[in-house]
């Protein structure tokens, strides 16, 4: 009887500091991830002044093409870096990833060299025919270090991963400020986005190359083609949901600059770039330790809980300032930003409900795939840009002056019926989700109460 006990408490401490790593995993993440989005949203009010609506709706339509391609370039063999068991299987999808992303890169350089016309006829925006050079840069650069972070992230490297955003966030930041001061538009936006994107590549390399030197021994033609063989379903399924996901998002953005009136691509830019901060300070950096450590849980029969325990996180850390952004966002878009960006601030109360699902819904996401459960994800991802490219579709026939509102709707639908998708896969029962909801009830309150109480002080003050 002692000998048991004793074996369960020490099962119960192992538990426990399995536990404190995780928390402080999150916690090294959130505080460079913290820094990166405070630095990105405190240059707002100044890059808003520095550049126009229409510059914005120049970048938007850029930054949507851009990550349609980059999202798929590696072929999503990336996802699968952290879950063999040995770094000598890892290190030969890494570089398969990295070939991918090569081969992707120089395939959107051709292209926009052969065919600038018929995109910009495609996207109706004549002002982006000058910048289509940038693509293929941009997309090489983001997907490669998309690569290395799961490779940095598979050796639980989360301090140097804090520290790559940190330098993205001083990179995309200096660059918008630097060419906007000196009157350089658009031009200045597309290369801020690009270095907010890839700057942290060198950091992530020199890591690898100083810690993980041995590994490249491992790597050759015959291993990754044994590698591409037992990961081909990421090939297979991932590569389309990732495309779906990604599409279901960015181009409802393509067809709103085409089809809207005015600059709206522009004023959905910044709505979606600052509802933003508490998605990446919060949600990106839950997303890189649930992923590290998701596969060793399920492996021990723990994934329904672990999965619960960070939505609980979620739940606590995000759902009420997400809240309150969008009761305040029309209020104080105007005085932040300037009033040409009324409309933008508009649009966050639209799509407050659509980031409250997706930031509870997008960290656990890869439970699907922990699960072999690909083909489930692709259909859902697929279901999803159907149902958004063809809600947007649709409004700019019916009612254009709405078509905005609409996309926002459709991904607070879309988000959703994924995160339900996830609770049945994982059988999580309704009394839990319900169990959680309740336990954060007073600080949602309290999020709302204090929204509603700075919009009613504004507006008795006439704003």
């Amino acid at each position: 009887m002692p000998v048991r006990r004793i074996g369960a408490a020490l099962r119960a401490k192992f538990q426990s500091l399995k536990r404190t790593d995780a928390i402080r995993s999150v916690g090294v993440l959130v505080g460079g991830t913290a820094f990166a989005q405070a630095l990105a949203f405190l240059a707002l009010p100044v890059i808003t002044r520095l550049y126009t609506p229409s510059d914005f709706n120049v970048l938007a339509i850029f930054s949507s093409i851009l990550s349609i391609i980059s999202v798929i370039a590696c072929m999503r063999l990336e996802i699968s870096i952290p879950m063999p068991e040995g770094d000598e299987d890892a290190v030969n999808l890494l570089a398969l990833a990295l070939c991918a992303c090569s081969a992707i890169s120089a395939l959107t350089g051709i292209t926009v060299w052969l065919f600038p016309d018929s995109i910009v006829k495609l996207v109706d925006l004549p002002a982006l025919k000058d910048y289509l050079w940038l693509l293929p840069f941009g997309v090489w650069l983001a997907s490669a270090y998309a690569a290395m972070q799961f490779w940095t992230t598979r050796k639980k490297r989360f301090g140097i991963i804090a520290g790559t955003r940190m330098t993205q966030a001083v990179s995309g930041v200096g660059v918008q400020l630097g060419f906007g001061i000196n009157g350089v538009a658009p031009l200045g936006l597309l290369l801020g986005q690009i270095a907010n994107n890839g700057a942290g590549l060198y950091g992530l390399v020199r890591a690898m190359l100083k810690k993980d030197r041995g590994v490249f021994e491992s790597i050759s033609w015959r291993n990754m083609r044994r590698m591409l063989r037992k990961y081909d379903r990421f090939l297979k399924y991932s590569t389309f949901e990732a495309l779906a996901n990604t599409a279901a998002i960015q181009m409802p953005i393509i067809i709103i600059g085409a089809l809207a009136i005015g600059p709206e691509a522009g004023y959905l830019m910044l709505a979606m770039r600052a509802m933003t901060v508490p998605l990446g300070l919060i949600g990106s950096a839950v997303s890189q330790v649930y992923l590290s450590r998701a596969s060793e849980e399920s492996r021990i029969g723990r994934l329904v809980p672990f999965t619960l325990e960070n939505l609980k996180g979620l739940v606590r850390s995000g759902v009420g300032p997400l809240i309150f952004a969008g009761l305040v966002a029309p209020i104080l878009f105007p005085l932040m930003f300037g009033t040409k960006w009324q409309r933008a601030g508009e649009l966050v109360a639209w799509m407050t409900p659509w980031f409250v699902m997706q930031f509870l819904t997008s960290p656990i996401s890869m439970a699907l795939h922990i699960t072999n459960n690909q083909r489930v994800a692709l259909a859902i991802q697929l279901f999803g840009l159907i149902l958004r490219v063809g809600a947007v579709c649709v409004a700019g026939w019916a009612m254009p002056m709405y078509v905005a509102e609409v996309y926002a709707i459709s991904g607070f639908v879309f988000y959703l019926l994924y995160l339900l998708v996830i609770f049945v896969v994982l059988e999580i029962k309704a009394k839990e989700v319900l169990k959680l909801a309740h336990n954060s009830r007073v600080a949602l309150v309290l999020w709302v109460v204090a929204g509603v109480a700075i919009v009613s002080i504004f507006r008795a003050q006439g704003f």
